[in-house]
């Protein structure tokens, strides 16, 4: 499956939150989200921009499925 080509950064924002992530603070175009466990705390900051491109999208995702022991698979099938 393929990450969609005309994702905005609320988009992805939203996608995040699904996940467990939680909105932090923003600061300009930039939105900072934290993840909390028991064991760990991730943090994440995605750009706010009307579309964001591919290789930052799969950048973003990789380091979330990492962090959370999940496959991009299974991330991608949220959008």
């Amino acid at each position: 499956m393929k990450v969609p080509r005309d994702l905005s950064g609320e988009e992805l924002v939203k996608v995040l939150e699904q996940l467990g992530y939680v909105i932090t603070r923003q600061s300009g175009s930039h939105i900072r989200l934290t993840y909390k466990s028991s064991e760990k705390i991730h943090h994440l900051t995605i750009p706010n921009h009307k579309t964001l491109k591919v290789g930052i999208v799969n950048s973003i995702l990789k380091e979330v499925a990492r962090e959370l022991n999940l496959s991009i698979d299974e991330i991608k099938k949220l959008f």
